[in-house]
């Protein structure tokens, strides 16, 4: 009988990768003149201060979507749930970002249809 003998596990860290790493295929949007912008620090949307002002504008606004006068009790991804919403395009101007009279309380639903149909169409 033949007996084989086991090669054993590699020891090291094994090879290196000769590829390097990817490029990234997400480009940052540009303005009109080409600029990149780009928050200064990191996401606002995540930031304590945002979802201060976001609870200080659903309260302001009664709870309810601006638009359609729906009240905003849902759970996301429900289509009645709140989505605060910048009036006028921000493109990462802070004061137009941290602005108060630029945000308003909506609908999901009317958020993810109406609005972005008139962004995509630069009415908005």
């Amino acid at each position: 009988m033949l007996k084989v003998q086991s090669m054993g596990r590699l020891k090291g860290r094994g090879l290196p990768n000769r590829l390097g790493k990817a490029p990234s295929r997400m480009r940052a949007a540009a303005d009109a003149s080409g600029h990149v912008r780009r928050p200064a620090q990191g996401n606002w949307y995540k930031s304590a201060r945002w979802k201060e002002l976001r609870s200080k504008i659903l309260k302001r606004d009664g709870w309810a979507c601006r638009k359609t006068g729906e009240l905003l009790i849902g759970k996301y991804p429900a289509g009645n749930s709140p989505v605060v919403d910048h009036i006028r395009p921000h493109k990462w101007d802070p004061d137009l970002f941290w602005d108060e009279a630029n945000l308003q309380a909506v609908s999901k639903e009317w958020h993810d249809s109406v609005k972005q149909s008139l962004e995509r169409r630069e009415m908005a």
